[in-house]
């Protein structure tokens, strides 16, 4: 990610909260599945798995991976797919970016996305009537972006997002297609207070809780198979970033390189993140989600699409409610 010395701070990180350093695999083994499928009544790992579709039937899909690899994966009669609606699997479009939930070490897939992206940012300038551009600020280490939205997702938008104007946050689930962004779901309804307003934390965090609640939510902004997590609450002078450091959740400062334990309360699932990248646009969110419960306010990890899936989560449900650990 171009931070400076992160693997000193892995290692240093791991160290001080009793870990071994390097990247661990997901821990599926205490852990069971919000699907319905029957191959996940007993709550087997999860593995996800991305590529380019080559062809696809209603039983195989053959996809080339980032690494160039061919891969042909069955498709679970119960299987189901997200293509700016929900769609049958054989119906995804060949060359479509696929990200897969997959059972029985990555072999069978249940769960299918196709050239979803996830647009986060500010709101800089809307532009149109019908059909409408807007100009997002997506935080200093992500720049700006244009997107697109329809005419006929723009109410469902605006009414999770009653302060559609510039200085408000923005964050919808979408297409990527022919280069282009269309936002089409609201992912989380809008804080009611301008980007630059985030609401104080707590008291301040003493150690003594074993696990904070919050929100996890995703990006489509990490490289590609990295698994992994932005966290808000990094020192500025190990980020190099001025927005470091802003939560209203009440979490404490880690280092780059740092391990999460994180928990998925609506799966049951659990596994070891490393903090990978700095999360200030995600600390300006002072939200909740509301899946299978309501969590407390603030988004206390953006994880990497391969994570956010592993852990049992919905790419286009857009969060889950979360614990980590910090010991």
């Amino acid at each position: 990610m171009g931070y400076p010395i992160i693997e000193r701070r892995r290692v240093l990180a791991a160290a001080a909260l009793g870990r071994e350093p390097g990247v661990p695999g997901p821990d599926s083994s205490n852990g069971t599945s919000e699907s319905s499928g029957p191959a996940e009544a007993g709550g087997g790992p999860l593995r996800a798995v991305a590529g380019e579709i080559l062809d696809i039937s209603p039983h195989l899909i053959i996809i080339e991976t980032p690494e160039g690899a061919e891969e042909r994966l069955v498709i679970a009669p119960w299987a189901t797919a997200w293509h700016g609606a929900d769609v049958a699997p054989a119906a995804l479009p060949i060359g479509s970016m696929v990200m897969m939930r997959t059972l029985r070490e990555g072999r069978v897939v249940e769960r299918i996305w196709a050239d979803t992206t996830r647009i986060t940012g500010t709101i800089q300038s809307i532009d149109g009537r019908k059909d409408l551009t807007v100009e997002l600020d997506c935080g200093p280490h992500r720049g700006h972006r244009t997107i697109v939205i329809p005419y006929r997702a723009s109410g469902r938008l605006q009414v999770r997002h009653p302060k559609f104007e510039p200085g408000y946050l923005f964050d919808a689930i979408g297409l990527r297609q022919e280069g282009a962004s269309q936002a089409l779901l609201p992912a989380t309804s809008q804080p009611p207070y301008p980007a630059r307003a985030v609401p104080p934390p707590p008291p301040a965090y003493a150690g003594v809780q074993q696990r904070i609640a919050g929100t996890a939510t995703w990006s489509d902004t990490f490289d590609e198979e990295e698994r992994g997590a932005a966290y808000p609450m990094l020192e500025r002078s190990d980020t190099g970033c001025a927005d470091a450091g802003v939560s209203c959740a009440g979490l404490p400062y880690l280092a780059l390189g740092s391990l999460l334990q994180i928990r998925n309360v609506c799966s049951g699932r659990s596994a070891n993140v490393p903090v990978v990248a700095c999360g200030c646009l995600a600390g300006r969110f002072c939200d909740r989600c509301v899946e299978c419960d309501t969590s407390p306010r603030g988004r206390i990890a953006e994880l990497s699409p391969y994570s956010y899936v592993e852990l049992g989560g919905d790419l286009v449900k857009g969060c889950f409610n979360a614990q980590i650990g910090l010991g």
